[in-house]
């Protein structure tokens, strides 16, 4: 009999053999690469961002830590810091929104994503959009990363700081997402979505191309959510027991965890 302590580790990154469940798993899975859509100049990116002007230095919280001399802890012996926590940069944020309709990714997949590929975040989960907080420079090299890849649809997929509700909210008549801050637009002559305004709502110099909508193959191929053209269930019933056990569970977990038990056996 094999000994089960020597048998090599094997992360459960997310179940499933379906075509939704193997982009999920891809997602969050920082062994695969993320298809390059576009490419976005570091410079766009600061302006978009809107936490320093390009070509600004970093501002710091705190010496940069080779510079400081602290008493021993083994954990940090262990822990390697971020290139921005070594450096003693402040903490700054991007802010996401993706639509209902065909999205590349979603608010509640982010957070999953964000922990398994970047060090250093603070991530929340809201009804419409995701927050990632990290030191700065970490930050702008993610943003570029989460821009610049297969998991930024220009039309289903928004930089918002404020006003960010927009998950569950209509589309425009060009196919893009409403925004109250009119932030973005379609570029008829290019067929580029260009961002007018920061992620603060802050008007820019000049307009900034972030690359063509996906069309609606390519959307339906990225897709992370369940629907009945991509994994159909066998029946609605199932659609209603399986939404019924989710509801019921939310609640009854919450009040009493051991009558999760009973609701298993449904």
């Amino acid at each position: 009999m094999a000994d089960a302590s020597k048998e090599k580790y094997v992360k459960q990154i997310y179940p499933g053999s379906d075509k939704v469940s193997d982009r999920r798993r891809k997602l969050c899975d920082k062994k695969k690469k993320l298809i390059k859509f576009r490419a976005i100049p570091d410079d766009n990116l600061v302006l978009i961002l809107g936490h320093r002007l390009t070509g600004e230095s970093y501002v710091s919280v705190h010496p940069p830590l080779d510079e400081l001399v602290e008493k021993y802890d083994p954990i940090k012996e262990l822990v390697e810091p971020t290139p921005g926590a070594r450096a003693g940069d402040r903490i700054r944020f991007i802010q996401f929104t993706d639509s209902v309709y065909y999205p590349p990714i979603a608010p509640w997949l982010r957070s999953r994503m964000y922990l398994c590929r970047f060090r250093g975040v603070d991530t929340v989960v809201y009804s419409s959009r995701e927050l990632l907080e990290m030191r700065e420079r970490d930050l702008e090299a993610a943003s570029k990363m989460l821009i610049e890849t297969d998991v930024f649809n220009p039309a289903k997929t928004a930089i918002r700081g404020i006003t960010v509700h927009g998950h569950s909210l209509r589309l425009d008549q060009n196919g893009l997402m409403f925004d109250a801050r009119r932030r973005y637009r379609l570029d008829e002559e290019t067929g580029e979505v260009v961002y007018t305004k920061d992620q603060h709502a802050y008007v820019l110099d000049l307009p900034i191309p972030v690359g063509r909508p996906l069309t609606e193959r390519e959307s339906m191929r990225l897709d992370v959510t369940y629907r009945w053209n991509v994994a159909p269930f066998a029946a609605r019933t199932e659609v209603n027991t399986v939404l019924g056990r989710y509801g019921t569970g939310r609640i009854v977990s919450g009040f009493n965890p051991e009558l999760t038990e009973e609701i298993n056996k449904i």
